[in-house]
């Protein structure tokens, strides 16, 4: 199975001043599809440019970087952007949602910017579809104010499902959320990955990262560790522990 992406000698150089920061230093890696993949380290590892460099929001000082087979390390900007909207989609800490707008129509934005876009009926059934993965079908008139935390994160991976992505990039898509609902996002993304979504997903923290099947761990820009998870959390069976402390926890209050 040819590998969805794939990294030869990546190197990344950022000139502050007269200061060269090598954030990037000779990263060679292959993720293959159906991969879920955690992208860990401390600040100023370089994991962020990393993840920068996979979602073609940045491109290396030196090396080349394969996208399902494009070699998009040398390509422009206005190609770069097509390679975004129809390779990759994003799920970041923020949710970053229209506030003024359902559930449906934030779902449908990323499907408008495409060559061959959808309209009308054909739009409205792909947003069904994507918020209907992340459960919340029922849910799709409502705007982000109607939501919960947990819930509007399931809209942002709805609408990064959108155009049906090679791959899905994740940025602390846990951050902001408490216990409960941390775990009940990563059975989503456990779901999806179960459907053969790719996934590489930045966090910093181990049991996020107990969730996905192989960690890379960067320090000082280079890759120090590539280990498959040894023992891997099950998303329902963590929630149930969690809903029976809580449940323990009201009692004894």
């Amino acid at each position: 199975m040819k590998p969805i992406i794939k990294l030869e000698d990546i190197h990344k150089t950022y000139q502050t001043g007269e200061v060269e920061v090598k954030a990037v230093r000779g990263v060679s890696l292959e993720i293959h599809p159906g991969e879920f993949v955690a992208l860990m380290g401390a600040s100023g590892s370089g994991k962020s440019t990393m993840m920068n460099t996979l979602g073609c929001l940045d491109r290396p000082t030196r090396g080349k970087y394969f996208l399902d087979e494009i070699d998009v390390s040398q390509l422009n900007r206005d190609e770069l952007a097509d390679i975004r909207n129809q390779k990759i989609g994003f799920v970041f800490q923020g949710f970053n949602l229209l506030s003024r707008t359902s559930a449906l129509e934030n779902v449908e934005l990323p499907m408008l910017y495409t060559r061959q876009r959808l309209v009308g009926e054909s739009l409205r059934q792909r947003a069904l579809e994507a918020l209907e993965t992340v459960g919340l079908g029922d849910r799709a008139d409502h705007s982000p104010n109607q939501l919960s935390g947990g819930q509007q994160q399931r809209v942002a991976i709805a609408r990064a499902l959108a155009n049906r992505p090679a791959l899905l990039l994740a940025d602390e898509p846990t951050g902001n959320l408490d216990t409960r609902t941390s775990v009940e996002i990563m059975g989503v993304f456990q779901k999806l990955n179960d459907k053969g979504i790719t996934i590489v997903m930045v966090t910093h923290e181990l049991d996020v990262a107990q969730y996905t099947r192989r960690m890379i761990v960067m320090r000082d820009g280079k890759v120090v560790s590539d280990t498959p998870v040894a023992r891997r959390l099950n998303a329902e069976e963590e929630l149930h522990k969690v809903q029976q402390e809580q449940q323990a926890a009201q009692l004894a209050g």
